[in-house]
């Protein structure tokens, strides 16, 4: 784990448009690099990201609601965190950043899956990311940073269930195929937790 600064200003901004994002193939192999903002013009271009899936001691997944800052589904509910690794960072040193960045939380989170996914959000750009998904557990209480954060709940994975087959139009693509592949492939990680 790394040793990360406290968190002293919960209000601290910590994505922007001209970060440095690594195009990949779809083999995972680095093929260079963008800025955020063109990454996510018109359909997208293929660079790394990572979906994180945090449950708390009682089984329950934390779940947030995007900032009506994103550019991309503002104010949809999603899994506990997502973001990308920067320019010369490992996937590890992200994970961890990110997580504590956005929810002032540390956790045990281990890699399960990657898959490629491409979402149009209206007229206004795309995710076209490899995705690097991972669950684990964190007894940290959530301290969002409100940048990054609208609003956040934990759920049990029935109650996850139920909200996706209600009404699944109130949450982000991406968590809704990586839910789906987590349910069904990888159960028995799942239950560990």
């Amino acid at each position: 784990m790394n040793n990360l600064a406290p968190v002293t200003d919960r209000h601290e901004v910590v994505s922007f448009d001209n970060e440095e994002l690594i195009l990949v193939d779809a083999n995972d192999e680095e093929i260079g690099h963008l800025n955020k903002e063109m990454c996510h013009d018109g359909a997208g271009r293929l660079h790394r990201a990572f979906s994180l899936f945090v449950f708390n001691g009682q089984g329950q997944l934390l779940v947030q609601q995007r900032s009506a800052q994103k550019r991309l589904w503002p104010l949809y509910w999603s899994n506990s965190c997502c973001s990308h690794p920067r320019l010369g960072e490992d996937m590890r040193e992200a994970v961890d950043r990110r997580l504590y960045q956005e929810l002032g939380m540390r956790g045990n989170l281990m890699f399960l899956y990657k898959f490629i996914y491409q979402a149009q959000y209206q007229d206004v750009g795309a995710e076209h990311e490899l995705c690097w998904v991972y669950i684990g557990k964190s007894l940290d209480p959530v301290r969002a940073n409100p940048n990054e954060v609208a609003d956040w709940r934990f759920l049990t994975p029935s109650q996850v269930d139920q909200e996706l087959a209600e009404d699944e139009r109130h949450y982000s693509p991406w968590m809704k195929l990586e839910w789906e592949t987590i349910q069904r492939e990888h159960r028995q990680q799942l239950d560990r937790l």
